[in-house]
């Protein structure tokens, strides 16, 4: 057992002794011979009138509590209330007022009156407590010490907070006797398991943790501190404040409980917390009572910048309008019960004064709070006197804040419920109403029970608002959304902006006008309360290991993806035929590459154009000189074929330049492969020429008559025509066609011409890559024949230039990516029929223009006069 549970038991033995028999004497009168339970302790209500019919009230009338000593050993001595709150003084004005009206009102209680007893419960639930035991302790304890007389306490107002409500509860429920709430809001009231005879005005937590999660989403607070008393309103409020943002984006950074037995100690540790936590809202269910020492060590700390979001327990809270409060909760937003209007409330609150209540003690101290002088000056007080002339101004907000009442009308609505269910159970006819099958109480035989089935069926308007109770005994979900601001006067007042109406359709309940708010530091912005910045546009988030998923990176999308919001979770992948901006915010066509007319293919074009020039060129050079020597000697139609076929080659390297078509992508390497390999074969037939040249100079051998030109034609052919077969059934199978590459680089679409057919396209190379070869053999063998000329030479060197410009352009053309593999190709066919011109023609052109003297048989045979 804790402390504060021994501490209760043995303070509820000190107010009074319940035996099982003294138990039936509260209920019903004890029999003469009955043990008698006596008082061991006495406390009078603060006010107390008879009447026909009487209800308690409890109020928080002092808001901090001195606990005695726990030591357990002897008789616990009184509990030492302070701090006395002129706002709850004014609650308990209005129950006054209420009861008032209602007795002088004839169309109410049919000539019955009500009275009350007052108590005051030091917004503590041991306190409560005692003012519930006190209150059930008959009608008075003036004349008897004994409480041998059944408690006439028909119903209950009060008490304010949650914990105090519970308590209160527990100990009416065994007597039926219903209590009506003006301040209580826990979810855990609404138990009508638990709590069979609870009713309140006003709404149940579950609806204010909703308006608070709309409230925290609306202003994009996603990071937020939460503070709780230690008690069941705290507890349940942070439990369904926790279970609503689970469907939002907001995350708790810490949660923080105030204990009922506050030390200095636990509250700079609490501060301790705030101040190095990121998260600069601060939630905070808690009442008046338990933040007053919490916040006179919050001051002394000078800790500012932080914005408080109260809940109704705490933003109407009058004790902290002072102008010393305002740098630090200045800018507090929040949610306040509905405010509503009582017309005589002021009249009524001027009549309170030490004159009409001199032996009042509540009203000295109400004096005392406001003017700071006693109206009986005393040893004990050590304040000075009043002059007697001291009344009461608007300026006194703390009490005469009668414009906009808010807990004060909830008290007047709980009043008048009671007296209007009251009324309807004095009307009771036989067979009608709640007792159908049960005669209706007698008005001198009125029990609890019955009141409260008439309460649970009342509905009434008071200043044309509606009051009822649900099936929970709740009443109608509605806030209005305080923010506390800077009056004239430096203080702190309560500005309405805004509203919550839990009867509106999901989504519309709440509105904020955000223009009238001031925030914390009397800033005109919304303050930013977050983890982690937003992740803009072309960023994802990437939660980090071990945190809250409000903490998270902010990660640039990959190529290829983009998010066009913020906070995106993940990146969207673009379509196919698209790819993702710089900024990773936008899909974009992607780039369409091919080897086109820029820079590159210019080049090539231009080196093409000059080697056909080039090209023709010589043969209208050997064209014009075709009856000279050199022309002669060197077979001048092979001459002219190879010519021809190197000017084809030359012109063929352009279809690599363009968009590829399906024409054109048959005609690259087809064109390409068939002009070479006629190039090739000639130059195989003029190798095979000289080599039979050579060799028919020996004695014995005639092979000329085996390659005269008809024969040479015929190899030509021969060589050409396996190529184009070749070339025929690549086409006829699977010939190449235009495709596009979207996998070499993913943000380009490369158009390229697939070869269709891997088999075929290297079986083409392969196959001038054989012709060359065979050339070069022969050609090598006829390198040393005799002459000033010997064309072996050449051809052996062109063959050699031939074959290392193809051998490099394998490995260049596997590797090259996208457009750049028809470059290569290109330039592979440019370079090899360069090297072919050059070596072939240039020697010969060179003689046959800048050196005519050389160009005659003779020369050329090595046959002339040294």
């Amino acid at each position: 057992m804790t402390s504060l549970a021994l501490f209760s038991l043995l303070y509820s033995l000190s107010v009074l002794t319940l035996t099982d028999s003294s138990l039936s004497s509260i209920t019903t009168a004890a029999p003469p011979a009955a043990s008698k339970c006596a008082l061991l302790n006495s406390f009078q209500p603060g006010f107390f009138v008879q009447g026909d019919y009487v209800i308690g009230g409890i109020f928080p009338l002092h808001y901090n509590v001195k606990m005695p000593d726990l030591n357990g050993t002897y008789r616990p001595p009184p509990i030492n209330c302070n701090g006395f709150d002129p706002r709850a003084f004014r609650w308990a004005q209005t129950m006054r007022l209420a009861v008032e009206e209602i007795n002088q009102n004839p169309m109410l209680l049919l000539n019955h009156t009500l009275g009350y007893k007052i108590f005051d419960s030091c917004a503590y639930p041991l306190t409560g407590q005692r003012a519930v035991l006190s209150m059930l302790n008959g009608v008075s304890e003036e004349n008897s010490t004994l409480c041998t007389n059944a408690s006439s306490i028909l119903a209950v107002i009060g008490a304010s907070g949650s914990a105090q409500s519970i308590v209160v509860s527990r100990i009416l429920q065994p007597f039926k006797i219903p209590m009506i709430s003006y301040f209580s809001s826990c979810a855990c009231l609404s138990d009508r398991q638990k709590y069979p005879t609870f009713f309140r005005v006003i709404p149940s937590d579950d609806y204010q943790v909703k308006a608070f999660a709309q409230l925290l989403v609306h202003f994009n607070w996603t990071w937020v501190g939460l503070l709780r008393e230690d008690n069941d309103y705290g507890r349940f409020a942070a439990k369904g404040l926790l279970r609503e943002l689970q469907e939002t984006k907001v995350c708790v950074a810490y949660q923080e409980r105030i204990p009922l037995l506050y030390t200095r100690q636990v509250g700079l540790r609490i501060m301790k917390v705030i101040q190095r936590s990121t998260a600069k809202v601060v939630v905070v269910f808690a009442g008046e009572g338990a933040m007053t020492p919490f916040l006179r060590d919050y001051m002394t700390q000078n800790i500012t910048g932080i914005q408080w979001v109260a809940s109704e327990a705490f933003v109407t809270a009058s004790v902290f309008s002072g102008r010393e409060y305002y740098p630090y909760l200045g800018g507090t937003i929040g949610f306040g019960v509905r405010k509503g209007h009582i017309s005589r409330l002021g009249d009524f609150l001027q009549t309170v004064n030490p004159k009409r209540y001199p032996d009042n003690v509540l009203v000295h101290e109400l004096w005392e709070s406001l003017y700071g002088c006693s109206p009986f000056p005393s040893s004990v007080t050590q304040m000075p006197p009043c002059s007697g002339q001291e009344t009461l101004l608007e300026q006194h907000s703390a009490y005469m804040n009668t414009s906009s009442p808010r807990v004060a009308y909830n008290v007047y609505k709980a009043v008048y419920a009671i007296a209007h269910s009251l009324h309807n159970l004095l009307l009771c006819q036989p067979g009608r109403g709640p007792f159908q099958n049960n005669s209706c109480a007698q008005s001198n035989n009125i029990h609890p029970w019955q009141l409260q089935h008439y309460l649970q069926e009342v509905n009434f308007q008071i200043a044309g608002k509606e009051v009822d109770f649900d099936a929970k005994g709740d009443s109608v979900p509605y806030y209005d959304i305080i923010n506390w601001q800077r009056g004239p006067q430096g203080n702190i007042e309560f500005v309405n902006v805004g509203l919550f109406d839990g009867t509106k359709a999901v989504g519309e309940e709440l509105l904020i006008q955000e223009d009238g708010i001031m925030w914390a530091g009397h800033q005109s912005e919304v303050p930013v309360s977050v983890c982690s910045a937003s992740c803009l546009p072309g960023f994802r988030k990437a939660v980090r290991r071990g945190e809250p998923i409000c903490c998270f990176d902010c990660v640039p999308c990959d190529s290829g993806k983009i998010s066009n919001r913020t906070n995106s979770v993940d990146c969207t992948i673009c379509p196919e035929d698209f790819w993702s901006n710089n900024d990773r915010t936008a899909c974009i066509s992607k780039k369409v590459e091919y080897l086109t007319f820029d820079s590159l293919g210019i080049a090539l074009t231009v080196m093409s154009v000059v080697g056909a020039c080039f090209t023709l060129a010589v043969c209208g050079v050997f064209f014009c000189h075709r009856h000279t020597a050199i022309v002669r000697v060197n077979n001048s139609e092979l001459s002219f074929f190879i010519l021809f076929a190197l000017t084809l080659c030359f012109l063929c390297s352009l279809l690599f330049i363009g968009k590829p078509t399906y024409w054109s992508c048959m005609l690259r390497h087809t064109a390409f492969s068939i002009t070479f390999s006629l190039c090739i074969s000639c130059i195989l037939g003029k190798t095979l020429v000289v080599l039979a040249a050579f060799t028919a100079t020996r004695p014995g051998h005639n092979i000329m008559k085996w390659l005269g030109p008809k024969q040479q034609r015929t190899i030509i052919s021969s060589c050409t025509l396996i190529q184009v077969v070749i070339c025929a059934a690549w086409l006829i199978d699977v010939p190449p066609f235009p495709s596009r590459n979207t996998q070499y680089e993913h943000s380009k679409i490369i158009l390229e011409c697939s070869v269709g057919s891997s088999l075929a396209f290297w079986c083409v190379l392969g196959y001038i890559g054989l012709q060359a070869c065979l050339c070069f053999v022969l050609a090598f063998l006829a390198r040393k024949l005799p002459g000033n000329f010997n064309e072996a030479k050449f051809i052996t060197f062109s063959m050699l230039i031939f074959c290392a410009v193809w051998l490099a352009f394998i490995p260049a053309y596997i590797s090259s990516p996208g457009n750049y593999a028809d470059a290569v190709e290109s330039f592979a066919i440019l370079a090899s029929s360069f090297g072919l011109l050059f070596c072939l023609f240039a020697p010969k052109t060179y003689i046959i223009l800048l050196k005519p003297e050389k160009n005659t048989k003779q020369h050329l045979m090595g046959k002339e006069n040294k």
